[in-house]
C-alpha cells in the first residue's frame, strides 16, 4: 500500500522509479492513462507533451521555500494574492510570512514605503467591503428565506430588491431634475420665460381647466385621488402641471422642457444599462450552475459548505439550502431519464398533445386581447362628455377603472388555465416555468399593448389627421392634454394592482390558510391544500409593475417613487404570506438560470415600454393646451432648439455627430468589433470545449489510479 500511494497524479519522476514498471524498456503506467490514449488526436503538441512524460521530467521539490518562492519575488503578486489566499497549509504560509519579513529587510525605505501603502490599502479595502455587506437591504431576510424555502423563491425577493434599489435610484433622477426644480422655481416666484404659442391654433386646442369649481363634497376628493382627476391632474405628478418656460436667475438659466425631456430619456437609459449589466452577471452563473460536465454534485456534496458559519442558525439554514439544491438536481436528472425511455409512439402523442395545447392558448390569449380593448373603446365613451353616467360619482369611477379591471380579471383567470395545461405538456421544471412564465409574459405585456393602441387609436384618430376630431389640433380635441390622459391611465392601472394584491391576500390566501388548518378532514379542503408559493406569477408581477412604470414615466413623473414604495410595500406583504400562508414547494427549481430570465423578461418589458415613450417624443403632436412643450411641433424640436443656442462650434460637432458622415464609420466600426468579438467567443468557446473534455479524461484518470491501487494493495 506504500508503493500504492507514492503513485502521484503530478509527480512522474517518482511514479516511474516506484511503480511496478521502470525505464523505457516497457510502457509507463502514464502511457495506460485515459487521457494518454487520446494524445494521438491532439496534434504536435500533444506528442511534445507525450514525450515530455516519457521522458527525464524532474521531481517537484518537498521544499516549501521553493513553492512559495515565487510569491516573494514580486510585490505586485504579492498585492494580488494576500497571504490568507493562497493556496497552502498553515505551516507554509508562516514560513512563507517568515520568507516575506526577510525580503522587506532588504527594501529600500522607497520601496519599503510603497509596499506598506498597498498593503494598508487593500486592508482598508477589506474592512470597507465586510461593512457595508451589513447594510445591504435585506440581507439576513434572503439567507432566511433561502434556508427555509429554497434558492428559487429566494431569487424572487432578491429581483424584487433589485427593483426596489433601481427605482430608488431612478427616483433620485427624476425628482432632482425635474420635480424640485420647478417646485423650488414656483415657490421663489422667479422669473419665468414663457415660449409664445402659435395664434393660429384654435381655441379648441387651448382650452384645458380641470379645475371643478363650486362646491365638492368630500367624496370627489376620494374618487380624484384614485383615478388621478380633477385637483390630482393640477399636481406635479402628472405632465399637465410643467410650464414650457426657462427660468433666469442672475447668470442662471434653467430650461424646463428640455431638463423634463432628457430625463425622461436617461431615466430608460440608465435602466437599460443596469439591468443589461445584471443580466450578464447572472448569464455567467446561469452557464456554470447549468452545466453537468462540471460536477455539480461533487461541488454541492465536497464543495457546497461553507465552514466560515459559526451560529447554529445560520447552519441549519445551509443544511436546508444545499439539501434543496440537491434535491432539484435529482428531480431534473429524473424526469431526463423518464424523457430518454420514451417510445417514439409516446413521443408522437406528447408532441401532438403539447401542440394542440398550444393552440388552446392562442385562443385564450386571442379573447383576453379582444375584451381588453372592447372595455378600453366602452370606458372612453363613458367618460365622455356625453355620458349617460355624468354626476355619478360610483358609476363614473367604475367606467374610468373598467379597463384595468379588465386586464386584472384576464391577468388573474388566464394564468391559473395556463398552469392547469402546463401540467399536461410534461415538460422539466425549469423549462416549466419558463414556458409558463413566457405565456403569461405575453399576457400581460401584450394586454398593455393592446391598452396603449387602443388609446392612440381614440387619440389620433385611428391615425387620419383629416378626421374631423383630429383637425384642427392634429389629435382629438376631446384630449385637450393627452400626456395626462395617457399617465392616468398607467397611474390607475399601478394602483389597481396593488389593491388586488391586498385583496387577494386579505380574502383569498389567509382564509385558504384557516381552512386548511382548522378543517383538514374536509376533502375538498384536503384537495386544494395549502397555497404554494408560485414564482414564475410573482415575478410576472412585478414585471408588469415596472412595465407600467416604465410606460407612464413621461406623462406621470412621479410614477418612479410610487413605484418604489409600491414595491417596498410588496416585499413585505409577500414576505408575510410567505411565513403565514405557503409551504415549501414540493419541487423545486434552479435559481441562477430564473435570475437570469426574470432579467430577460424585465428587458422586454422595458422595450415594450419605450415604443410609446420614443413615439410620443419624436411623432406625436404635443397637447397645445398643457405641458412643457406645448407650442412644439414635437418634443424633440425643444433640442434641437436648445443646440441652436449654442456656439458655432458646438453646433458644428453635435451637426456632425448626427450625420452620416459620422455615423456610417461608426457603423461600420461597430461591426468589425462584433465580428471580432464573435470569432472570441468561437475561439473561448472552443477552448472551454477542449478544458471540459480534459476534465473529463481527467476523472477516468482518478478512476484508473484507483483500480491500480486497489489491485496492488490486495
Amino acid at each position: 500500500m506504500g508503493e500504492a500511494s507514492s503513485l502521484s497524479y503530478g509527480r512522474p519522476g517518482k511514479m516511474q522509479e516506484k511503480g511496478s514498471v521502470r525505464g523505457h524498456g516497457s510502457p509507463s503506467l502514464f502511457l495506460q492513462l485515459p487521457s494518454n490514449q487520446s494524445l494521438r488526436f491532439r496534434g504536435n503538441k500533444a506528442e511534445a507533451w507525450g514525450a515530455a512524460l516519457e521522458g527525464a521530467v524532474e521531481p517537484l521539490t518537498d521544499d516549501p521555500r521553493e513553492q512559495v518562492l515565487p510569491y516573494v519575488e514580486g510585490e505586485e503578486e504579492e498585492d494580488r494574492k494576500p497571504l490568507r489566499e493562497l493556496p497552502l497549509c498553515l505551516e507554509e504560509k508562516r514560513k512563507l510570512r517568515a520568507l516575506q519579513e526577510q525580503a522587506a529587510s532588504r527594501l529600500s525605505g522607497w520601496q519599503l514605503w510603497r509596499v506598506g501603502k498597498r498593503r494598508t490599502l487593500r486592508q482598508f479595502k477589506t474592512q470597507v467591503g465586510a461593512v457595508m455587506s451589513y447594510v445591504v437591504m435585506w440581507k439576513s431576510t434572503l439567507r432566511h428565506i433561502e434556508g427555509h424555502f429554497g434558492t428559487g423563491i429566494e431569487s424572487y425577493f432578491s429581483f424584487l430588491r433589485f427593483l426596489v434599489l433601481m427605482n430608488f435610484v431612478a427616483s433620485f433622477l427624476v425628482v432632482g431634475f425635474v420635480v424640485a426644480p420647478n417646485a423650488a422655481f414656483e415657490a421663489l416666484h422667479l422669473n419665468w420665460t414663457s415660449r409664445t404659442s402659435n395664434t393660429s391654433v384654435n381655441a379648441s386646442c387651448l382650452h384645458y381647466d380641470p379645475t371643478v369649481y363650486g362646491l365638492v363634497s368630500y367624496f370627489s376628493y376620494i374618487m380624484d385621488l384614485l383615478s388621478g382627476k380633477g385637483f390630482m391632474e393640477l399636481t406635479y405628478l402628472f405632465y399637465g402641471k410643467y410650464q414650457n418656460s426657462a427660468v433666469q436667475f442672475v447668470t442662471f438659466s434653467y430650461n424646463v422642457p428640455l431638463a423634463y425631456l432628457l430625463t425622461a430619456f436617461f431615466y430608460l437609459l440608465f435602466c437599460l444599462t443596469w439591468i443589461v449589466r445584471r443580466s450578464v452577471y447572472w448569464l455567467k452563473r446561469s452557464l456554470v450552475s447549468e452545466d453537468a460536465s462540471l460536477g455539480s454534485y461533487s461541488n454541492k456534496v465536497f464543495a457546497g459548505w461553507d465552514f466560515g458559519l459559526m451560529q447554529p442558525r445560520a447552519v441549519q439554514l445551509r443544511h436546508k439550502n444545499i439539501r434543496y439544491e440537491l434535491r432539484m438536481d435529482l428531480e431534473e436528472e429524473m424526469l431526463r431519464r423518464r424523457l430518454a425511455e420514451q417510445t417514439t409512439k409516446q413521443r408522437a402523442v406528447l408532441y401532438t398533445l403539447r401542440g394542440l395545447l398550444n393552440v388552446l392558448v392562442l385562443g385564450l390569449l386571442v379573447g383576453g386581447f379582444f375584451c381588453i380593448y372592447l372595455a378600453t373603446e366602452y370606458s372612453q365613451w363613458l367618460v365622455g362628455s356625453d355620458s349617460p353616467i355624468k354626476g355619478q360619482t360610483v358609476l363614473e369611477l367604475l367606467a374610468a377603472y373598467l379597463p384595468s379591471i379588465v386586464i386584472t380579471v384576464a391577468n388573474l383567470l388566464l394564468p391559473m388555465i395556463f398552469g392547469v395545461i402546463v401540467q399536461f405538456e410534461k415538460y422539466p421544471l425549469s423549462f416549466e416555468i419558463k414556458i409558463t412564465l413566457l405565456r403569461n409574459v405575453f399576457l400581460r405585456l401584450a394586454s398593455l399593448v393592446v391598452l396603449l393602441i387602443s388609446l392612440w387609436s381614440q387619440i389620433t384618430c385611428s391615425g387620419d389627421p383629416q378626421d374631423s376630431d383630429c383637425k384642427d389640433c392634429g389629435y382629438s380635441y376631446l384630449f385637450p392634454c393627452w400626456e395626462t390622459s395617457v399617465g392616468q391611465e398607467m397611474f390607475k392601472l399601478l394602483i389597481f394592482d396593488l389593491l388586488i394584491m391586498l385583496l387577494v391576500m386579505v380574502f383569498v390566501e389567509f382564509p385558504r390558510k384557516m381552512l386548511v388548518t382548522y378543517l383538514p378532514s374536509c376533502p375538498l379542503i384536503k384537495l386544494w391544500g395549502q397555497q404554494e408559493f408560485m414564482v414564475p406569477s410573482n415575478v410576472l408581477d412585478l414585471v408588469y409593475g415596472q412595465t407600467l412604470c416604465w410606460t407612464g414615466a413621461l406623462f406621470c413623473p412621479l410614477l418612479p417613487v410610487l413605484n418604489t414604495l409600491k414595491y417596498i410595500v410588496v416585499f413585505y406583504l409577500k414576505k408575510l404570506t410567505l411565513y403565514a400562508n405557503c409551504r415549501p414547494a414540493e419541487r423545486t427549481f434552479r435559481a441562477s438560470s430564473s435570475n437570469f430570465f426574470f432579467l430577460l423578461v424585465l428587458l422586454l418589458g422595458l422595450t415594450i415600454s419605450c415604443v410609446p415613450a420614443l413615439y410620443s417624443m419624436f411623432a406625436m403632436p404635443p397637447s397645445k393646451a398643457c405641458g412643457p412643450f406645448r407650442g412644439e411641433p414635437t418634443m424633440w424640436n425643444t433640442v434641437s432648439s436648445a443646440i441652436s443656442e449654442l456656439p458655432p462650434t458646438a453646433q458644428e460637432f453635435l451637426e456632425f455627430v448626427g450625420s452620416l458622415a459620422f455615423a456610417v464609420p461608426l457603423f461600420l466600426l461597430l461591426s468589425i468589433l462584433m465580428f471580432y468579438l464573435v470569432v472570441l467567443a468561437g475561439s473561448y468557446s472552443s477552448m472551454v470545449k477542449g478544458l471540459k473534455g480534459q476534465l473529463q479524461l481527467e476523472g477516468q484518470d482518478k478512476l484508473f489510479l484507483v483500480k491500480q491501487i486497489s489491485e496492488l494493495s490486495q
